[in-house]
């Protein structure tokens, strides 16, 4: 009974990889691919990811000490699926730390200029230009006022979604 309790995971580690799985399941949808141009590569799926992550942890921001936890449990899971995926695709254990390092550093600068652009809505000029040069990679592709719009709405879906919706792992995303 002790041991059951100490072996169980806290709420919010269970709710933050639940989150974290919803959001690769969203990003793996194929419209964003086929209809919008992001490009399936492992770099493309990368900054989709990453994108939904980042709009996950915006939500949960200044909602508390239960909010902050959950947050920190989602950005866990998502460094422990890189870990994950470099491993399957046979980097090195040693070359993993290098790689995590090199990500962990492009997911906060995501982070930093996803809220920078989010603070400048309603004009979405900063966020589509944030989007091209991350998830579009600056090429000249893919249709950024669709991917904009889409994250605009999901970042309304989310908001309108009560905290404890979230809080237990449930995210409704926007068909994108």
């Amino acid at each position: 009974m002790i041991l059951d309790r100490l072996l169980k995971p806290r709420p919010a580690k269970a709710a933050g990889a639940k989150l974290y799985a919803g959001a690769v399941a969203q990003a793996r949808s194929a419209p964003f691919y086929a209809v919008m141009g992001v490009r399936d590569s492992l770099e493309g799926r990368f900054e989709l990811f990453t994108l939904h992550v980042v709009v996950l942890l915006e939500r949960l921001k200044a909602q508390g000490e239960p909010a902050a936890e959950t947050s920190q449990a989602v950005f866990d899971s998502y460094v422990r699926g890189l870990d994950d995926a470099f491993r399957e695709i046979g980097v090195s254990d040693t070359a993993v730390g290098k790689k995590m390092k090199k990500l962990a550093g492009a997911f906060y600068g995501r982070l930093k200029a996803f809220d920078e652009a989010a603070a400048t809505l309603p004009d979405q000029a900063a966020l589509s230009e944030m989007i091209t040069r991350t998830v579009l990679e600056e090429r000249g592709e893919g249709d950024v006022e669709a991917l904009t719009a889409y994250v605009v709405g999901a970042r309304e879906a989310l908001a309108s979604q009560p905290l404890d919706t979230l809080l237990q792992g449930e995210a409704k995303w926007p068909n994108p």
